[in-house]
């Protein structure tokens, strides 16, 4: 039985249908305490005075320890749970209540009086004086000296809001001696949270129980603890009693740590031939108010630089600036999305001005295909990957060329919609944080098989291939194998779900676990049976015999009990790749743009489910066409956010997107051996871009040259009357 290329239905959907497997929310039972919290309304300022009734808690009455920030962002930003003496952004936690009903809780607050003298704020990280973290610049000062052309540019990255369907949610319940907890929370990472929480109680991990039940969605801004989980785990921990916290959407879209928000000047220097010679980029990154992991993405941007060109030279620097906003983090694709943004809109900029075809241009510049290691002047080392393969596919896909014909011909005949057809390639890396992972398989005693797994689900498919591996080794049928994952309390290690790290390192801990127990089955089945260890085979469905022999095969239930733990590390990480076309239509009288059709090739190496697979690429495109045409937080200029709710903040529904055409190519990464790379962020990287150039394609006979996202009707009329 091959693990690779089954498309079997998601195992997970029947649970989350029939409304069987919970979200936290779910949990809440009569008798648990809800919290409110208490947010400033002004983005920076002096906090005066915060006073309360009732169950009212303030940093000086719960007086918990800083959060203290991942490291390399610097100590100094550890973070006071609830502001003490000044607020740093709108949404700012000040105060907590408690209340014996959601009710109850919201009424207390609106009692809670705040006094706060504003200060000036600092909405854009160009205004900032104050840097969080510099990246270690590549030097070149010549880096453009023997161009025949230079192409420069600003663009702007917009911030953006995760938007799960799940706000932030979680239960703590105090356990029945009154010292340990278990939690239940909606994360990405329940050992980060069972770390933080520990710590700041002063609890041995051990009496800290997290368990993130049905997750619905993270996208990198639930791979952390917030302060008001810690907030939330204390008042239980006191009170001995469970108190949830269920954010509503508006705290959602003010306080859960957004991503991207880069301002970037680039220039980009080529032979008259379309050679590209050499790249200077200047970063300008906001970090927010307080700095976290979003202050160090920007060493992803600059590792990701070069894309899938030939760029024998950079120039670059970012540095992430403090603003008086929500602080910034990990965004689906967290850094890498913006690297490939500007890249590509700087490669459309230098064919326009060689008058050259987009895919020609990218075509002489292009890496080489290889299977061996590459190394780029910002020091990626790729592991594998076919570039011009994956260009040439989707051109011939999109049928390109007559693309192009139909576009003349709306031009020639002053069409009221423009056709606009846009390219992108782009690579990336996975498998990011600690390149190891934990798992364990384990025969039963009725011949079932448990896999527990040290990475969490959030929508990914997890419990699925994860159990087709397994499935595949010990030759049992899939309904035969429980998946558990995402419960500190079963599963003893593991480094959480984040940068499309999940299948090539968790799962290939769950193949070298089953394998070894497929080892130790054979082992005795051999001893049993008075034969060669060697000479074992799995019989599928059956148990372990005799090669060519099934009627010696002894069921797994004899075999048990059997369990292999297997702490996987792979080393290095992972680079997929790809490249989209994307087709637009503009109406030259309004500006409104809509997507007719989007096309994909992405290489993520060998695949075990195509099916989740490709749900991982329509997930990725809709969120890379959104930044392209919709979402962006906005602000103010003394930091008051004008996104705050859903009627404000553009996130698209399914009607606004077209139907999605993707396919995939394979080159297999050495570094594992299911030769698996990372789908989960791939095509958010590559449509953002696909999408930005194709709308530009659509008005260049304006002479508009760039806009920079989101490409708003308004943005893109007043483009073409100016």
């Amino acid at each position: 039985m091959s693990i690779l290329g089954n498309s079997v239905p998601r195992v997970e959907d029947r649970g989350l249908l029939t409304g069987s497997r919970p979200f936290t929310a779910d949990l809440v039972t009569s008798g648990t305490l809800h919290a409110c919290f208490i947010r400033s309304p002004v983005a920076h300022g002096n906090l005066a005075r915060v006073t309360g009734q009732g169950d009212f808690h303030t940093a000086a009455s719960l007086g918990l320890p800083k959060l203290v920030p991942w490291p390399p962002t610097p100590h100094r930003y550890a973070r006071d749970l609830l502001a003490v003496d000044q607020v740093l952004y709108v949404g700012d936690p000040l105060a907590v209540v408690i209340g014996e009903s959601a009710a109850e809780a919201e009424d207390l607050a609106s009692d809670v009086d705040v006094e706060i003298e504003p200060l000036p704020a600092v909405v854009s990280p160009e205004d900032s004086r104050e840097v969080a973290f510099e990246v270690e610049p590549l030097v070149d000062p010549s880096v453009l000296e023997d161009a025949d052309v230079v192409v420069e540019a600003t663009f702007v990255n917009q911030k953006l809001a995760p938007v799960p369907l799940e706000t932030n949610s979680i239960l703590v319940v105090p356990d029945g001696d009154g010292d340990g907890l278990c939690i239940w929370v909606s994360t990405q990472f329940p050992w980060d949270i069972q770390s933080s929480v520990a710590t700041a109680l002063s609890l041995e991990p051990d009496r800290v129980r997290v368990i993130a039940p049905a997750v619905g969605g993270g996208f990198g801004a639930k791979g952390h603890t917030y302060p008001e989980h810690i907030v939330v785990a204390a008042l239980a921990h006191r009170r001995g009693r469970p108190v949830t916290w269920q954010e509503t959407r508006s705290e959602n879209l003010l306080n859960m740590t957004p991503g991207r928000g880069q301002i970037q000047h680039v220039a980009l220097g080529a032979k008259h031939n379309g050679a590209i010679t050499g790249l200077r980029v200047e970063v300008i990154a906001d970090a927010g108010a307080y700095p976290h992991v979003g202050a160090w993405l920007p060493n992803y941007t600059r590792l990701m630089c070069t894309g899938t060109y030939r760029i024998p030279r950079v120039d670059f620097k970012a540095r992430s600036m403090v603003t008086n906003t929500a602080p910034v983090g990990a965004y689906r694709g967290a850094g890498r999305p913006e690297a490939t943004a500007f890249l590509e809109r700087s490669i459309n900029l230098l064919a326009r001005e060689l008058d050259m075809e987009p895919v020609e241009i990218r075509r002489r510049n292009l890496l080489e295909r290889h299977h061996t290691n590459h190394v780029t002047p910002s020091g990626a080392v790729y592991d594998s990957g076919d570039y011009r393969g994956v260009l040439d596919r989707v051109v011939e896909l999109s049928g390109y060329e007559e693309l192009r014909r139909e576009q003349r011909l709306r031009r020639t005949r002053n069409d009221q919609w423009l056709l606009g057809i846009g390219v992108s390639t782009y690579i990336e890396v996975t498998g990011n944080g600690p390149t190891e992972e934990f798992a364990s398989v384990a025969i039963e005693p009725d011949g079932s098989a448990t896999v527990l797994s040290g990475v969490s689900s959030h929508g990914q498919g997890h419990q699925t291939t994860y159990a087709q591996i397994a499935a595949a080794q010990l030759g049992l049928p899939m309904e035969r194998i429980r998946v558990i994952q995402s419960d500190t309390g079963i599963v003893p290690r593991g480094n959480g779900t984040y940068g499309s790290r999940s299948l090539q390192l968790a799962g290939s801990a769950v193949d070298k676990a089953a394998d070894a127990v497929v080892v130790q089955a054979c082992q005795l089945a051999a001893e049993r049976l008075e034969a060669n260890a060697a000479d074992m085979v799995v019989y599928h469905g059956i148990g372990v015999g005799i090669i060519g022999s099934p009627a010696t095969a002894i069921p797994w239930a004899e075999l048990a009990p059997l369990a292999v733990e297997f702490d996987f590390d792979q080393g290095a990480r992972t680079y997929p790749s790809g490249a989209h076309v994307s087709v637009v239509e503009v109406d030259r009288e309004t500006g409104a743009v809509r997507v007719i059709r989007h096309i994909t090739v992405d290489d993520c190496g060998n695949v075990v489910n195509p099916m989740l697979a490709q749900g991982q690429q329509h997930g990725g495109i809709a969120q890379g066409v959104a930044q392209a045409l919709w979402e962006e937080m906005s602000y103010t200029a003394d930091g008051q956010p004008v996104t705050s709710t859903l009627l404000d903040y553009l996130a698209p529904s399914t009607g606004e997107l077209p139907s999605y055409e993707t396919h995939s190519m394979v080159t297999p990464t050495p570094l594992n051996r299911l030769g698996v790379k990372g789908i989960g962020e791939a095509t958010t990287i590559g449509s953002t871009p696909a999408v930005h150039n194709a709308v530009l394609d659509a008005i260049a006979p304006w002479g508009v040259e760039h806009l920079d996202m989101p490409l708003s009707p308004e943005k893109i009329w007043r483009a073409i009357n100016g």
